[in-house]
């Protein structure tokens, strides 16, 4: 009975609070709503002459600002923390909102980057500094932009156009600064990861799990 009880303890019990804790983290990890139902963007002309849209997207938003070539190291922390690893996801896309004059800029910028990445989940769309103050006044965010109509933060949007962030200590954390490679790797990116857990774990309820996320 001795023997069968230190069997018990060394080799089933850790099993079983494994999936304890498993199951309750699979459970209850949700990201929360930081701002809910935020505006879809404007018919803005777009890089590549496509429609850009966050509707049943999970988005990857920025806002480059008229300065973009001058802080495009931005743009290049993003990419490797985060856009590499996950960009082949059907159901994902990166958007950064620029002032119309920045095209050119943009183009150097993706040059550089297509030297070692797939840039084709990239989107960059163009309007005027008064379109894109007025449309990040509607986001319901704590956070403002500069006076390039830019900003070093991008957010989470989720596919039914909710901004979703983290719980801090006495508040939602509503974006991530692409200026700080680590803040990315860390804190994005776990918070990305339950983003990805929360859609897949929705398939998979649904029957209907495929390949997209």
């Amino acid at each position: 009975m001795k023997k069968n009880s230190v069997l018990f303890i060394l080799f089933v019990l850790p099993i079983v609070a494994y999936l304890f804790f498993a199951s309750g983290v699979n459970s209850f990890t949700k990201l929360p709503t930081v701002s809910a139902k935020v505006p879809d963007l404007g018919q803005w002309e777009s890089l590549r002459g496509e429609n850009v849209s966050l509707n049943d997207k999970i988005t990857i938003l920025g806002f480059g600002g008229s300065e973009i070539l001058k802080n495009r190291g931005n743009l290049f922390n993003l990419n490797e923390k985060i856009y590499q690893r996950y960009h082949t996801f059907n159901d994902l896309q990166f958007v950064m909102v620029c002032p119309k004059g920045t095209e050119e800029d943009i183009k150097k910028i993706l040059d550089a980057l297509d030297e070692f990445t797939d840039v084709s989940n990239w989107h960059f769309v163009f309007t005027s500094s008064e379109n894109i103050n007025n449309y990040y006044s509607q986001l319901g965010l704590k956070g403002k932009l500069d006076t390039h109509s830019g900003t070093s933060d991008v957010f989470i949007v989720d596919k039914a156009r909710n901004i979703r962030g983290r719980n801090t200590t006495d508040e939602y954390k509503e974006s991530y600064n692409t200026f700080h490679p680590s803040e990315l790797s860390n804190e994005m990116l776990d918070d990305f990861k339950i983003i990805l857990y929360e859609y897949r774990a929705a398939l998979k309820k649904n029957n209907n799990a495929t390949k997209q996320l």
